[in-house]
Order: structure tokens, then C-alpha cells, then sequence
């Protein structure tokens, strides 16, 4: 149960690098109308994805200059330590 648990992070971060750089792509070539939206990075970020939308926006320099982003993705960063951190101790461990 714990590989599923890390197996299930690992996959939920890279996905949301992924959207995360492919929106920055989409910004660069101002295709507005195929952007992802912001609701859809703060779920990726929520359900498990922070880290990998953080790690985009520090390597790709993408949202750093929305203050929603900046303060946002590291809060969930945390909720997400705290989410999983109890899920492992409680429920694998």
C-alpha cells in the first residue's frame, strides 16, 4: 500500500509539471483560447501536485508574478505534507 501511495504522488507531480509547462508553452505563443485554466492548476496542486506545479513555476518562470500562485501552490505544498504525511501514518505505516 505505501508504493501505491508514492507511486500515486509521483504520477499526480510529473502530470502536473506537465499542464503547468505546456500552459507557460501556450502563454509564449498567445494561444489564449488553449490555455489551462488557473482552477485547473490549484487542483492539480490540491489533489497532490503541488510540488510539481512549484517546480514549474520556479524552472519555467511561470505565475511567479500572480500573487494567487505565490502564496497559493506553497500553502498546498504544505496541506499537501500534512494530507499525505497522515494518510501514511495512520492508514500504511
Amino acid at each position: 500500500m505505501e508504493q501505491v501511495l508514492w507511486v500515486w504522488l509521483l504520477i499526480v507531480n510529473i502530470i502536473a509539471y506537465i499542464v503547468m509547462v505546456t500552459d507557460k508553452k501556450r502563454a509564449q505563443r498567445h494561444r489564449t483560447r488553449e490555455r489551462i485554466p488557473e482552477k485547473t492548476l490549484f487542483i492539480w496542486a490540491a489533489i497532490g501536485g503541488a510540488l510539481g506545479i512549484w517546480i514549474a513555476m520556479m524552472t519555467k518562470r511561470h505565475k511567479t508574478k500572480h500573487r494567487s500562485f505565490v502564496i497559493g501552490v506553497p500553502l498546498l505544498l504544505i496541506l499537501n505534507i500534512v494530507v499525505y504525511g497522515y494518510i501514511w501514518m495512520t492508514w500504511i505505516r
